[in-house]
Formats: structure tokens, C-alpha cells, sequence
């Protein structure tokens, strides 16, 4: 079973957790490519190496001295180096990074280099061949990603080695000019480089064991999810569930390639499974509970609205006029109500109001602010009779006013609007229902 490894940034902070990294790759010989992430942070109070190049960077564009700032970074990495006892010098590396700074390469180019350094380390300490993602990652004039290209030329050079290292977070533009991903990172070049190898397995390393039911920041220990479908995730990391970005997961959702998430600190661990379908079942009636604060809900009123051509339209392009996204929007036989960000909104609420009554003419217009929307995902959820009711109960059971209901046609969610100071609470409530107690 071939496997692409990507380790995220806690996974290779210091040479200790370097050592992690190698055992986990020599452990197992079908690891055959790995891409690595810039140095995290190695202790709470410490900053990540992506963060100290941006702040070098910046005092080279207001041509300031940067070279103590620099000689830190540098710092970071012969520490790494040092600890691992390697024959490895980045004297020259640095040479190229002050000039390039010093010519104002650009932050996409200053970013990328925590990437670049740790890679040729990585490569290094394996014996393993260096690729510059530069070199087979490529971005149109425009900035967008060319898969084409990069699939054609990764796939290529691939074939001509058994085993490399592939930085990742950055590619080229069509003039050689490195650019960054805007989201994803990392994760995003993993997922690229297990399509071009045509992989079985895309093995995402970082500091947890898989995802969790719920946010551990407001359930403590929550559950972990075994088995997550491509459909569950997307609707959890839309709603603000701390997970790979959908950017990372469609180049390997193409090829059917799935993706296992795993603890670099505890590589014992299952960790969780990322497929496009499957037939086992949900440990629980939920695969995961997600939210986010700070909604408001725009209620629009008019009699006989249903029988009017064209007026979710209308109401729409008021908001559309005003470059503001919505959310979900429910509907009624007289009413639709838009919720959307509240800071997209507040500045602009009066254009929108005055769209609303020019394009749509309602009868009514009312407003309400600091909404919470939780989304209770899960495959399991199509087959249990019961579901929404549950979720009701035990909202009801801890005095949680229920503002909005939404349940797609997939079966696989069920959004509910609350008050933001009832978010927490909401959550708790849900995940004691369907996990703890399971009644």
C-alpha cells in the first residue's frame, strides 16, 4: 500500500520532534513521499517560523535592517540540525533568502521559505531525494492553480524516484515568481502530490488523533470520529469545524484516494478516515456537531409572497448589490428570512434594507442580531428515525429558544439558529444527548 506522508508544522517544531517524524517514515517502506510543513511552534508561548519570516519581511519592504530577525530563523533551523547530527549547512540558502529579501521578492516568496528549508532538512535526514515545489507546482497568470500542468509534470517526476520529499504550500507562477496557497497549505500540496503518485493512502500527521465529535475547547475529551465521510467533513469545516479545508481533500476526493489523520505523537493511534462513502456505520447517530457565532437573520414579510415569480430573487440581489453572502435562507408561505455574517452586514445594513424595499417591496422588515448557527452532521442520521427531535428535546431541556430550523434534502444535517450566548450550551446539550446519554 504506496502512501504520501504530509507532517504539519507541530510535528517537526525542533529536532526531537524531527526524530518522531523519522521513525514514523522508516517504520513503514510504503511511505514513499513526504511532504513537509515550516516549523511550528515548539512550546505555547513560541512563534511559528511562517510567522517570523512574514515579520522579517516586512521590515525588508520598509527597508529596514532585518538581519538580527534573520539570523533567528536561521537559528531555528542549524538548532534542528544540530540536534538531528547532520553534514548540513544553509549558509548559502540564507545567502539567496537576504538578497532575495533585500530585491523584495514578494511575502509569497518570504512565506514559502519555512517550507523550502525544512524540506531540504527532511530530504537530508532521510536520504531522500529533494524536489523544489517550485519546480512541479504551478499557478496560472491569473494565480489560480493549474492541476492540469502540475499533475502532468509531478506525475512525471515522480516516476523517476522511489522516495522524495516535496515542501509544501507553494508553487510557481508561469514567470518562475513562487506563490503560495491561499488556504490549506500544506495539506493542499499533500493532497496534490497522492494524486500525481496515484497513492493508495494520503497520511495527514499532526499533533491530535483524528477529529473530534465536537470542539474539544467547549466539550472536554470529546469523542473521536473513526470513519468520516468527504460529504460529512465538508459540512463540519464549513460551519467552523477545525479541519482540512475542502481546497486539501478534492485532488485525492477525485482519484478516490482517501485520507488517514494521525497523531505524530501517538502514531499507535487509528486516528480517522477520510472516504468518499462507506459502508460502515457511525459509532454514534452523529458523525459531529459544529457551529459558528456571529449571524444576524433578516426577516422579510409579504402577503401572497409565494405566489410572486421571482421574489427570492429579488430579495437575494439586494444582497448580492452589496457584495454580502448568505447563509441558509428558510422560507415561509408569507415569509424568507437571509441570515448572513454580521460583520459582512452591520455596515451596510441601510443599502440592504433599501435594496429590499426597492427590488422586493415587502410588507416587513425585521432584524435580529448575534445568532449562533450549530450544525448536527452524520450519514447515520438518514436511517434513525427521531433525529430532529432529539435535538429539539435537548435544547428545550436546557431553556435554548430554537431561532431557526434547516434540514437538507441529503439528510446528512440539521442546522439550528441560536442565540450566540447560547452556543456553548447548545453544544453540550447535543452532544450529552447523542453521546453521553444517548438517549
Amino acid at each position: 500500500m504506496s502512501k504520501v506522508v504530509k507532517f504539519g508544522g507541530s510535528s517537526l517544531a525542533s529536532a526531537e520532534q524531527f526524530k518522531k517524524v523519522g521513525d514514523i517514515i522508516r517504520a513503514d517502506k510504503e511511505r514513499m513521499y513526504v511532504v513537509p510543513s515550516a516549523p511550528g511552534k515548539r512550546s505555547k508561548d513560541d512563534t511559528k517560523v511562517t510567522d517570523m519570516l512574514y515579520a522579517c519581511y516586512a521590515l525588508a519592504e520598509e527597508g529596514k535592517d532585518f538581519a538580527k530577525e534573520l539570523k533567528a530563523i536561521k537559528a531555528r533551523y542549524e538548532e534542528i540540525i544540530k540536534g538531528l547530527k547532520l553534514d548540513l549547512s544553509l549558509n548559502d540558502e540564507f545567502k539567496t533568502i537576504e538578497k532575495n529579501f533585500k530585491e523584495k521578492a514578494g511575502s509569497n516568496y518570504a512565506a514559502s521559505r519555512g517550507e523550502y528549508l525544512n524540506g531540504i532538512i527532511m530530504a537530508a535526514y532521510l536520504g531522500y531525494e529533494f524536489i523544489d515545489a517550485a519546480t512541479v507546482i504551478f499557478f496560472d497568470e491569473k494565480g489560480d492553480f493549474d492541476a492540469v500542468k502540475t499533475n502532468d509534470v509531478l506525475s512525471a517526476r515522480l516516476k523517476k524516484c522511489k522516495n522524495a520529499v516535496v515542501p509544501g504550500f507553494y508553487g510557481a507562477l508561469p514567470d518562475g515568481t513562487v506563490k503560495t496557497f491561499s488556504r490549506g497549505g500544506s495539506d493542499v500540496t499533500g493532497s496534490i502530490v497522492a494524486k500525481a503518485a496515484g497513492v493508495d493512502v494520503y497520511e495527514n500527521w499532526t499533533d491530535v488523533s483524528g477529529f473530534m465529535i465536537a470542539d474539544p475547547r467547549i466539550i472536554d475529551s470529546p469523542e473521536s470520529i473513526d470513519v468520516i465521510t468527504y460529504k460529512e467533513l465538508r459540512e463540519l469545516s464549513y460551519m467552523g469545524a477545525s479541519v482540512l479545508h475542502e481546497d486539501a481533500i478534492f485532488p485525492v476526493r477525485q482519484e478516490g484516494i482517501p485520507i488517514n489523520i494521525k497523531n505524530t505523537n501517538a502514531p499507535e493511534d487509528k486516528g480517522t478516515w477520510i472516504v468518499g462513502s462507506t459502508c460502515q456505520k457511525s459509532k454514534y447517530v452523529i458523525t459531529g456537531i459544529a457551529g459558528k457565532k456571529g449571524f444576524c437573520s433578516i426577516n422579510i414579510e409579504k402577503d401572497m409572497m409565494n405566489s410572486e415569480i421571482g421574489f427570492g430573487r429579488k430579495v437575494l440581489q439586494a444582497f448580492e448589490e452589496q457584495g454580502i453572502s448568505f447563509e441558509h435562507v428558510p422560507s415561509g408561505i408569507d415569509t424568507m428570512t437571509v441570515f448572513v455574517h454580521q460583520d459582512e452586514f452591520m455596515h451596510k445594513e441601510q443599502q440592504v434594507v433599501a435594496g429590499l424595499h426597492r427590488l422586493a417591496n415587502p410588507d416587513t422588515i425585521d432584524i435580529e442580531s448575534d445568532i449562533a448557527l450549530i450544525a448536527v452532521v452524520g450519514r447515520g442520521m438518514k436511517s434513525m428515525r427521531g433525529t430532529a427531535s432529539r435535538v429539539f428535546a435537548a435544547l428545550a431541556h436546557n431553556h435554548i429558544n430554537i431561532k431557526m430550523i434547516d434540514q437538507g434534502s441529503s439528510e446528512q444535517n440539521i442546522i439550528i439558529g441560536v442565540s450566540d450566548e447560547d452556543f456553548e450550551t447548545a453544544i453540550k446539550a447535543i452532544y450529552d444527548i447523542f453521546v453521553i446519554t444517548r438517549i
